[in-house]
């Protein structure tokens, strides 16, 4: 079970706790879901369809998505 804990703005609350279980599902929840074991640290900024990652442990990606949208987050990865 992996665990984003996001704050910024673009989502659908300004600290949120997202949990991907292990058959690919999501959960969503409002603040911080403990325990948290932290993994990395990443910056993510989201411009229309274009999404500019910065990951401590990966590097720097780029994705595109199908949808437009606009967020600023910083994220920590964790168990």
């Amino acid at each position: 079970m992996k665990k984003y804990v996001e704050i910024g703005i673009g989502n659908t609350w300004m600290i949120r706790t997202e949990i991907e279980h292990e058959d690919g599902t999501e959960t969503e929840m409002k603040g911080i879901v403990r325990p948290f074991r932290l993994r990395s640290v990443y910056l993510r900024l989201w411009i229309r369809r274009t999404v500019l990652i910065l990951d401590l442990k990966e590097g720097f990606k780029i994705q595109t998505k199908s949808r437009k949208k606009f967020k600023i987050i910083l994220g920590f990865y964790g168990v």
